[in-house]
């Protein structure tokens, strides 16, 4: 079944006409046939080890108005980049002012149109000279209701189709982006129209960053992937809810309660604002334990996902054992040349968004003496049937052809052979290890960038609250999950993945030296000559590639990355914002470059410091 979900994840080829999905097989059809040739597909698909594609289109925005250009999604095979869409009416046919493409699983295509005048259109999808796809839509029409004293409403329910156009459109948000990329918050994102294929998508200036009604989405880790999930849903009328969920303890996995669904009431009557204010209720009722019930749950809003390729698509959460999610965004294949490269985004307590690699120095995983079951994990999709909102459960999961399967195989699972399966999935070849430790540094030194901001953003809002002392938590439990000012501006989770991260890279040339059928060994015979050959490469590479940071007097103080790693240990009591900047990178008490420093936390909280700083040093998480 495993296989068999893998191959429909990969070789479909869909696209979707607004909320109303045309199934086309390998036939042309219309918006009134499509329910049926779906339902015929999925049997045959079922009963046989052939793939008949399903080919389907969006519209957007849902309605297209006269003088307003229009985009026409596809989603699908790698043909979809020489395919052509055509758009038709009664004075011709259209072709595309441009086109963007995504090249990756799953594939998208996005063609933009002129305006057009008031009337009904067909849109044509050809590939190889052959019509795979047809439907048709109507310029002019107005039906922007979507309410009936519900947060919105359902149109149909989860199914394959919308899992890959939510995985295509996920992958499309960030398309472009690297390790650098961040923004102040996620309707920065979304408000980015030429990445969002659903900006405007239900004209009502959602997406308008000027507009008088939008989305305001400012979510922190938690909720993050909720947002981007519940948006998605909204705007093409699908099922969405979240559990509230209790912490857990040691001992015992996050447990599930109520369930909160876009069917809940609300009193306001524009849509827009309605959707805000179940975001805040959402981020009232998401948090850290959310992620991590139990991989067995049935009543969960994730389900766990099996370390393959296919499993692992654009739209894929992981949750470390800590508390923090990211989502996956694109797969950057290996080449000849290049390490491959797996981005997520995620989201910090000070609301930013930013992109993330995967490597150790991100994904926290591990599975002894923790609160909870992390791992890689999907939505659990949502069924609509009479009206009513059903979650599928793990064993129709694993029946259906439509979803990723339920899969336990992260459950009690070794941390190393979790890094080693995912290390064999993003580079199927074995590595050169000097690329691979060029990649490892630089990922590295891209994380001391991002925290470069993090202190900043800390000493901006001492600077700007002159005397203030931001209070402290008491215990370590609490130092590394709270909220408030603290949670805002401490840096006890990142700079416990930094520390991981910098013994990641120390270690390299010795990982090599014990697992050499990993990497491309030449010339090199023996464990001791890799080890000198790539701790030299190491000390080289380290000692070019710096980092500058603002000092209390506005001074820029650079380090070399290798100057940061001999202080490394300074790391281990550095997250307290009430101390200077200089303090937080470590420089040493009498140096000149500390000399600056105005400010240190109070000594109660020095001595505080000091003695949760054994999870530090261990490079362990209190279990939260």
């Amino acid at each position: 079944m495993q296989k068999s979900m893998s191959r429909l994840l990969f070789l479909t080829f869909t696209a979707v006409l607004f909320t109303v999905f045309s199934s086309c097989g390998n036939k042309k059809n219309t918006i009134s046939e499509a329910l049926s040739p779906m339902q015929s597909v999925l049997k045959e698909e079922t009963e046989t080890d052939e793939f008949t594609p399903v080919n389907t289109l969006l519209v957007s925005p849902q309605y297209p108005q006269t003088g307003e250009k229009f985009r026409i999604v596809a989603t699908g095979g790698e043909k979809l980049k020489k395919a052509k869409i055509i758009v038709t009416g009664s004075s011709g046919s259209s072709e595309p002012l441009n086109s963007n493409y995504g090249e990756e699983i799953p594939y998208w295509r996005i063609d933009e149109f002129e305006a057009l005048p008031q009337g009904k259109y067909t849109v044509t999808l050809k590939a190889d000279g052959e019509e795979i796809c047809q439907t048709s839509f109507e310029v002019g029409k107005k039906d922007f209701t979507n309410q009936q004293g519900t947060i919105w409403k359902t149109t149909r329910g989860w199914d394959r189709e919308m899992e890959i156009v939510y995985s295509a459109w996920i992958n499309a948000l960030f398309r472009g982006t690297d390790e650098q990329s961040s923004w102040p918050s996620l309707h920065e994102v979304t408000q980015y129209r030429d990445r969002n294929f659903l900006f405007n998508y239900l004209s009502l200036g959602e997406d308008d960053p000027a507009g008088k009604n939008k989305v305001i989405m400012e979510p922190d880790c938690a909720d993050n992937p909720f947002f981007l999930r519940a948006y998605f849903a909204w705007k093409l009328g699908l099922p969405f809810g979240f559990h509230i969920c209790d912490r857990g303890y040691l001992g015992k996995n996050p447990g599930t309660g109520e369930w909160v669904t876009n069917h809940s009431s609300t009193s306001k009557s524009n849509p827009v604002l309605a959707f805000n204010s179940f975001l805040r209720r959402l981020m009232d009722g998401v948090h850290s334990g959310t992620a991590r019930t139990s991989l067995d749950n049935e009543k969960s809003d994730y389900y766990p996902v099996s370390l393959e390729r296919n499993s692992l698509l654009p739209g894929t959460v992981f949750a470390d054992p800590y508390g923090h999610t990211l989502i996956i965004v694109s797969w950057k294949a290996q080449s000849k040349s290049i390490p491959g490269l797996l981005l997520a985004v995620d989201a910090q307590p000070d609301k930013t968004i930013a992109v993330k690699r995967f490597w150790k120095g991100n994904f926290l995983f591990n599975t002894k003496e923790v609160v909870g079951e992390p791992g890689f994990k999907a939505f659990r999709p949502v069924d609509f049937n009479d009206g009513k909102l059903i979650l599928k459960t793990n064993n129709e999961l694993n029946a259906s052809t439509s979803f990723a399967p339920f899969s336990l195989q992260q459950q009690k699972m070794d941390s190393e052979a979790f890094y080693h399966a995912m290390e064999r999935l993003i580079n199927p070849n074995p590595l050169d290890p000097e690329e691979a430790l060029n990649d490892l540094v630089k990922a590295l030194h891209e994380q001391l960038l991002v925290r470069v901001k993090s202190v900043e953003n800390g000493a901006a809002y001492m600077k700007a609250h002159p005397g203030t002392v931001i209070p402290m938590p008491s215990n370590a439990n609490a130092i590394f999950q709270t909220g408030g000012v603290w949670e805002d501006f401490s840096t006890p989770n990142r700079d416990l993945r930094l520390l991981i991260a910098m013994d990641a890279v120390l270690d390299f040339p010795n990982r090599v030296a014990n697992y050499p059928d990993d990497y491309k060994i030449s010339g090199m015979r023996s464990k001791e000559e890799i080890r000198e050959k790539l701790q030299k490469q190491l000390e080289g590479k380290v000692a070019t590639l710096k980092v500058s940071y603002p000092r209390s007097d506005g001074s820029q103080q650079e380090l070399t990355v290798s100057e940061i790693l001999k202080r490394k240990d300074a790391f281990e009591v550095a997250y307290n914002p009430n101390d200077c900047p200089e303090i937080r990178w470590g420089a040493p008490e009498g140096s000149r470059e500390r000399s600056t420093c105005k400010r240190q936390a109070p000594a109660n909280q020095q001595a505080t410091m000091q003695k949760v700083r054994k999870w530090f040093t261990e490079r362990l998480h209190p279990p939260t």
